[in-house]
């Protein structure tokens, strides 16, 4: 089941908002038009921000995520129907024979088990047209950004049009590596609701990383650091190779 701050009714409208300006899809607009891609398969679309961006550029989009209420704000951004919207996981994905599928938003990092990862890169697989290029990002181990998540402790509050004031908190709840647990708490300032959203990531190093990729029918093509965050994170780029 996908995280309450994706899928709850009342946090996936306030999603965007604590999210701010996605400054990291620049680097990926960039990238599906280095690769000239046509269709482009956005897996954990979440509230569309990407799939919005590359529809508007002009590429055919496919979203897939997991998170009904994510959906439901996604598609409310797509007035004009140009986008494709699948609720599900990767496993839901048709042969669409996509030219590029992007995880973005650190998405690679859900899958807590290696059978999950490994079922996510094979449906992915059967997605792609031959010789169709996954471009995602994963964080770097060795940045410890659970670190610096533990250190900010001071609350975020916004307020947002058609909700008022919402105030979030960032708690990290367990460290026990490669997994860190981390819960938001959400308290909605008018009518006084609190709810909390727990999350777990796993975080792979770049080796793990890339001989996972080729044990699934992938070359890796290029790895580079996040141009908006340099030593933070990296972004794969593979190739379906079988």
């Amino acid at each position: 089941m996908p995280d309450a701050i994706f899928a709850h009714p009342r946090l996936a409208p306030v999603y965007d908002a604590f999210d701010g300006d996605r400054d990291d899809l620049a680097a990926y607009l960039a990238i599906v038009g280095e690769l000239t891609a046509n269709l482009v398969l956005d897996i954990g679309c979440g509230t569309g921000s990407l799939a919005i961006l590359l529809a508007g550029s002009g590429y055919n989009v496919v979203g897939v995520d997991p998170a009904e209420a994510s959906l439901k704000i996604a598609k409310l951004k797509d007035q004009a129907g140009r986008i494709r919207w699948i609720h599900g996981d990767a496993t839901a994905l048709p042969a669409l024979d996509a030219d590029l599928a992007t995880m973005t938003g650190n998405v690679a990092q859900v899958f807590l088990t290696d059978d999950d990862w490994a079922q996510t890169l094979h449906s992915i697989h059967t997605a792609l047209r031959p010789n169709g290029y996954l471009v995602f990002e994963t964080r770097c181990p060795e940045h410890r950004a659970w670190e610096e998540w533990a250190a900010d402790v001071d609350p975020i509050t916004l307020d947002i049009p058609g909700i008022g004031p919402v105030e979030q908190r960032l708690e990290v709840t367990d460290v026990d590596l490669p997994f860190v647990s981390f819960r938001h708490t959400y308290r909605f300032l008018i009518g006084g609701a609190t709810i909390t959203s727990d999350s777990t990531l796993r975080f792979r190093s770049h080796d793990e990383v890339e001989s996972t990729l080729a044990a699934n029918g992938y070359r890796v093509l290029d790895v580079r650091e996040a141009p908006d965050r340099p030593g933070r994170e990296l972004v794969f780029i593979a190739e379906r190779s079988t």
